[in-house]
Protein backbone atom coordinates (compact mmCIF):
# COMPACT_ATOMS: atom_id res chain seq x y z
CA UNK A 1 0.00 0.00 0.00
CA UNK A 2 1.61 3.44 -1.06
CA UNK A 3 2.44 5.92 1.65
CA UNK A 4 2.26 9.57 1.28
CA UNK A 5 4.93 11.72 3.14
CA UNK A 6 5.01 15.85 3.59
CA UNK A 7 8.22 17.45 2.75
CA UNK A 8 9.20 21.13 4.31
CA UNK A 9 11.73 23.39 4.50
CA UNK A 10 12.14 23.38 0.62
CA UNK A 11 14.55 25.39 -0.99
CA UNK A 12 12.66 28.15 -3.15
CA UNK A 13 15.19 26.13 -6.33
CA UNK A 14 14.11 22.55 -5.26
CA UNK A 15 11.73 21.23 -8.35
CA UNK A 16 9.61 17.95 -8.33
CA UNK A 17 12.56 16.22 -10.26
CA UNK A 18 14.86 16.95 -7.78
CA UNK A 19 13.01 16.42 -4.82
CA UNK A 20 11.91 12.75 -6.47
CA UNK A 21 16.11 12.32 -6.98
CA UNK A 22 16.86 13.23 -3.64
CA UNK A 23 13.66 10.83 -2.01
CA UNK A 24 14.53 7.54 -4.75
CA UNK A 25 17.22 6.40 -2.40
CA UNK A 26 14.61 5.21 -0.24
CA UNK A 27 12.19 3.51 -2.36
CA UNK A 28 9.90 3.11 -5.51
CA UNK A 29 8.17 6.51 -5.79
CA UNK A 30 5.55 6.68 -7.36
CA UNK A 31 4.68 10.81 -7.62
CA UNK A 32 6.72 13.45 -6.19
CA UNK A 33 5.23 17.32 -6.25
CA UNK A 34 6.15 20.06 -5.07
CA UNK A 35 3.48 22.54 -4.28
CA UNK A 36 3.60 26.01 -5.95
CA UNK A 37 1.96 29.14 -5.40
CA UNK A 38 -1.02 29.47 -8.43
CA UNK A 39 -0.29 33.08 -9.73
CA UNK A 40 3.36 33.21 -9.15
CA UNK A 41 4.14 29.46 -9.92
CA UNK A 42 7.19 30.19 -7.38
CA UNK A 43 7.40 27.25 -4.67
CA UNK A 44 5.87 27.63 -1.28
CA UNK A 45 8.84 25.47 -0.20
CA UNK A 46 7.03 22.24 0.54
CA UNK A 47 5.88 19.28 -1.32
CA UNK A 48 4.76 15.56 -0.97
CA UNK A 49 6.35 12.35 -2.19
CA UNK A 50 4.12 9.15 -2.46
CA UNK A 51 6.08 5.84 -2.27
CA UNK A 52 4.94 2.78 -3.13
CA UNK A 53 5.13 0.77 -0.14
CA UNK A 54 4.46 2.01 3.60
CA UNK A 55 8.53 0.61 4.77
CA UNK A 56 10.32 2.97 2.02
CA UNK A 57 8.30 5.69 3.75
CA UNK A 58 9.48 4.90 7.15
CA UNK A 59 13.02 5.05 5.87
CA UNK A 60 12.96 7.87 4.36
CA UNK A 61 11.14 10.08 7.09
CA UNK A 62 13.93 8.86 9.34
CA UNK A 63 16.90 9.47 6.82
CA UNK A 64 16.06 12.94 5.67
CA UNK A 65 13.89 14.14 8.90
CA UNK A 66 16.28 17.28 9.67
CA UNK A 67 18.65 15.75 6.25
CA UNK A 68 19.76 19.23 4.26
CA UNK A 69 18.61 19.00 0.59
CA UNK A 70 19.80 21.93 -1.84
CA UNK A 71 21.53 24.51 1.57
CA UNK A 72 18.62 23.72 3.48
CA UNK A 73 17.00 21.56 6.38
CA UNK A 74 14.30 19.50 6.07
CA UNK A 75 11.10 18.77 8.19
CA UNK A 76 10.00 15.29 6.79
CA UNK A 77 6.96 13.58 8.56
CA UNK A 78 4.21 11.24 7.61
CA UNK A 79 1.49 13.52 5.47
CA UNK A 80 -1.61 14.04 7.14
CA UNK A 81 -5.15 14.36 5.23
CA UNK A 82 -6.23 18.16 5.48
CA UNK A 83 -8.80 19.08 7.92
CA UNK A 84 -12.23 20.31 6.33
CA UNK A 85 -12.38 23.94 5.37
CA UNK A 86 -14.86 26.15 7.19
CA UNK A 87 -16.51 28.41 4.60
CA UNK A 88 -16.96 32.21 4.63
CA UNK A 89 -19.44 33.69 7.46
CA UNK A 90 -17.92 35.90 9.85
CA UNK A 91 -19.96 37.40 12.79
CA UNK A 92 -23.65 36.93 12.00
CA UNK A 93 -22.84 35.95 8.39
CA UNK A 94 -22.82 32.47 6.50
CA UNK A 95 -23.54 32.23 2.75
CA UNK A 96 -26.98 34.15 1.96
CA UNK A 97 -27.39 34.43 5.64
CA UNK A 98 -27.66 38.17 7.25
CA UNK A 99 -24.69 39.83 5.64
CA UNK A 100 -23.30 36.93 3.64
CA UNK A 101 -19.82 36.04 3.90
CA UNK A 102 -18.13 38.19 6.75
CA UNK A 103 -21.13 38.78 8.60
CA UNK A 104 -23.45 42.08 9.16
CA UNK A 105 -20.28 44.90 7.89
CA UNK A 106 -18.54 44.90 4.67
CA UNK A 107 -19.44 41.14 4.53
CA UNK A 108 -18.98 39.92 0.89
CA UNK A 109 -22.26 39.83 -1.05
CA UNK A 110 -24.33 40.24 1.46
CA UNK A 111 -26.88 42.77 1.46
CA UNK A 112 -29.05 41.34 -1.49
CA UNK A 113 -32.22 38.81 -1.63
CA UNK A 114 -35.35 39.20 -0.45
CA UNK A 115 -37.10 40.66 2.32
CA UNK A 116 -40.66 39.49 3.97
CA UNK A 117 -42.28 42.11 5.88
CA UNK A 118 -46.12 41.54 6.55
CA UNK A 119 -46.72 39.41 3.20
CA UNK A 120 -44.84 42.30 1.40
CA UNK A 121 -42.52 41.08 -0.58
CA UNK A 122 -39.56 43.81 -1.47
CA UNK A 123 -35.93 43.21 -3.45
CA UNK A 124 -33.20 44.69 -1.32
CA UNK A 125 -30.10 45.27 -2.13
CA UNK A 126 -26.41 45.76 -0.28
CA UNK A 127 -23.63 47.98 -1.22
CA UNK A 128 -20.36 46.56 -3.51
CA UNK A 129 -19.57 44.88 -0.33
CA UNK A 130 -22.63 44.17 1.27
CA UNK A 131 -23.52 44.86 4.61
CA UNK A 132 -26.78 44.76 6.28
CA UNK A 133 -29.09 41.60 5.88
CA UNK A 134 -29.18 39.04 2.52
CA UNK A 135 -30.92 36.23 2.37
CA UNK A 136 -34.67 35.78 2.67
CA UNK A 137 -35.08 36.56 5.68
CA UNK A 138 -38.62 36.52 7.81
CA UNK A 139 -38.87 38.97 10.48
Amino acid sequence: MSKRVFVGGLSWGTDSAGLRAAFEAYGDVEDAHVVTDRETGRSRGFGFVTFTNAQSADEAIDAMNDAELDGRRLTVNEAREREPRRGGGGGRGGFGGRGGFGGDRGGFGGGGGFDDRGGERRQRRGGPRGGGRGGYNDY
